[in-house]
């Protein structure tokens, strides 16, 4: 206990010789933020018509998210899937700086033939469920999932449209999508006809029980692109890799040939994916394309803190942070206090919702 002072002089000494400071120049964001990748969860009670494996529902995982959610199974029991939905509005509404947040649907898995394959089913939110529910709280707005692979596809980008989806959103890893296709080059088409951009995980996934990551490669994006689909990639694909190049650098590669590729910045701030932030916020092939998203409830987790970041952050800015109680403001405070710039607070709700 004797060398604790010492000790923790040393380290300030330390920190004030090698602190960095942010990664870009920092720019205050404006009011009024549309968090653009936003999960929901159920599983099935209150008639939602959500279902979750019972390997996953019986791991740790679930119970975790569920945590983190701000919520509990037998709360869930008792009031229904939709009470996701309330906790979620309830605190967009308590935000200084973020309105708005778009929640994603999640198709199930479906076969070559179009049959739903239940033994790769995952995780399961209809798009039914979330179009109606987000319809009931102010500021949630509908982000639309569906399968290229179902028999009804196009019909059901055509009722998600018509009921306020801004965009499809696509997990491949999980649901079995090869973005590369040609069979899905009707799908894209009636995506462009219906103004609905593509928002689709790239990168490997960790956070299910079973997922194929190879359909995380941004490679496959290049028909839907050629087609003419808005797509963004979600997390800048900051997550593993193909061919011994990360994935990261191959959607950058994309960038230049393709001005509908767009990025969101979810999840950069957990610790497994800092390490991309300085490239992310310096790379002038991601000028005017990224957007702001949160991956919630996913910034509800140790993994998402400020003192991650000593060299880059001051200790008033590291306890600013810390003593914020909403989520979405402690995530856009850390964002900006790193350098992630205003456009990029902005673009989500200009792209969006213009």
């Amino acid at each position: 206990m004797l060398y604790l002072p010492a000790l923790l002089v040393v380290l300030l000494v330390l920190r004030l010789l090698f602190f960095k400071g942010p990664y870009a120049d920092v720019s205050k964001p404006e009011k009024g933020l549309l968090d653009m990748h936003c999960h929901t969860a159920g599983f099935g009670a209150g008639g939602s018509g959500a279902k979750v494996s019972q390997t996953l529902r019986e791991s740790w995982k679930f119970k975790l998210y569920l945590r983190i959610f701000g919520t509990s199974e037998p709360e869930v029991e008792e009031k229904g899937d939709d009470r996701v939905m309330q906790i979620i509005a309830d605190s967009i509404r308590g935000s200084e700086f973020v309105d708005d947040a778009v929640i994603l649907a999640m198709d199930a898995p479906y076969d070559a033939d179009g049959s739903l394959d239940e033994e790769a089913l995952e995780v399961y939110v209809p798009n039914r469920f979330v179009g109606e529910a987000v319809k009931r709280h102010k500021g949630l707005h509908f982000g639309a999932s569906v399968h290229p692979n179902r028999k009804d596809a196009l019909e059901e980008l055509e009722w998600s449209k018509d009921n306020g989806a801004v965009f499809v959103k696509w997990l491949p890893n999980i649901q079995g999508i090869d973005p590369s296709d040609e069979r899905y080059r009707d799908y894209y088409l009636k995506m462009i006809e219906l103004d609905l951009p593509l928002l689709t995980h790239v990168g490997d996934e960790e956070s299910f029980s079973r997922t194929d990551n190879a359909l995380g490669d941004p490679r496959l994006l290049k028909l839907p692109l050629e087609c003419g689909v808005k797509i963004i990639a979600a997390h800048v694909a900051s997550s593993g890799e193909r061919e011994g190049v990360e994935n990261i650098e191959h959607l950058l590669r994309l960038m230049p040939e393709f001005p509908d590729l767009f990025a969101d910045i979810s999840t950069l701030t957990q610790m497994n994916r800092s390490k991309y932030l300085s490239r992310v916020f310096s790379d002038e092939r991601l000028k005017n394309r990224l957007m702001y998203g949160t991956d919630y409830p996913l910034t509800n987790t140790p993994l998402v803190t400020a003192l991650q970041f000593p060299l880059r952050l001051t200790i008033k800015q590291m306890w600013d942070i810390l003593r914020t109680k909403n989520s979405w403001d402690r995530d856009v405070k850390l964002k900006a206090a790193l350098g992630c710039r205003a456009e990029v607070f902005a673009l989500s709700r200009d792209f969006l919702l213009r």
